[in-house]
């Protein structure tokens, strides 16, 4: 387990690699001044890891306010997301290691299972061997997804990274990778803003003098969970840093985890988009 009072915790990944677990998102962040600027202000306020992705499109804006941030690169984890349409996940990292300015990424992901959950693992093997990314894994897998890549893998996926929240609280998901080895990352911890609005939300964060986004983010952490909030905003992204300095109660987390709408399934989603 992390040590949740340090302001910068650490989870050890399968392949021993140390990943932090409060990361800035930047999903639907357009490329140029707002996705530089959100993620300078992330780095100012504390954060130590970026997560993008290929098909988000703005890997040049990320590795630009990492160069201008005044942060030393080995001290920022950095992840990116193989874009499973298009054909070879070696090739492509090497696309994105230029767009970041980078030599390579601590964490390189499968982004979804397009066309059958193995067929891109090999490219992401040869990644890792030749050293562009640290360490390898998947995004929006099921569990059956996951076992298929374990079978056929010589380097094993040492990430799953799924929605994930008191709302999508896919315990089976979460359970089955925890026994697997794998880390969980939250990604729309906050549901795109949906779940801030939530009454039950609301109530423990006014009772503790914190808000929502906090108790979300909390809830997460204190889960071991990697968990990626989003925002644009400079004094949401210092706030939802500020999560390490308060706890939630069992009573609190069992209210939380009512919350669940998924059933606690083991499948990373409802409905598939590709």
């Amino acid at each position: 387990m992390a040590d949740l009072t340090s302001n910068r915790p650490t989870r050890t990944l399968a392949d021993g690699n140390e990943i932090p677990l409060l990361a800035l998102g930047v999903w639907q962040v357009p490329d140029g001044p707002e996705c530089e600027n959100a993620v300078r202000w992330a780095l100012e306020a504390g954060y130590r890891h970026i997560d993008t992705a290929q098909a988000y499109g703005n890997e040049a804006s990320v590795g630009r306010a990492l160069r201008d941030s005044g942060v030393a690169p080995e001290d920022v984890f950095l992840t990116t997301k193989f874009n499973p349409g298009l054909r070879d996940p070696e090739a492509e990292v090497q696309r994105s290691l230029e767009r970041l300015g980078v030599e390579a990424v601590d964490l390189y992901i499968v982004h979804w299972p397009q066309g059958g959950p193995t067929w891109a693992w090999d490219g992401m093997q040869r990644a890792h061997e030749r050293g562009y990314a640290r360490s390898i894994g998947v995004s929006n897998f099921n569990v059956s997804e996951i076992d298929a890549v374990r079978k056929v893998a010589d380097v094993a996926p040492v990430v799953n990274q799924v929605q994930f929240s008191p709302f999508e609280f896919r315990r089976e998901l979460w359970e089955a990778c925890e026994s697997r080895g794998i880390a969980l990352e939250a990604y729309s911890p906050l549901g795109t803003g949906r779940h801030l609005r939530d009454r039950r939300v609301a109530d423990v964060a006014e009772r503790l003098g914190r808000t929502p986004a906090q108790v979300l983010i909390r809830w997460a952490l204190q889960r071991n969970l990697i968990v990626l909030p989003k925002s644009t905003h400079r004094d949401r992204i210092e706030q939802n840093a500020q999560v390490f300095d308060f706890e939630l109660s069992p009573g609190d987390m069992e209210t939380l985890d009512g919350l669940d709408g998924t059933g606690g399934t083991d499948r990373a989603l409802e409905r598939s988009w590709w």
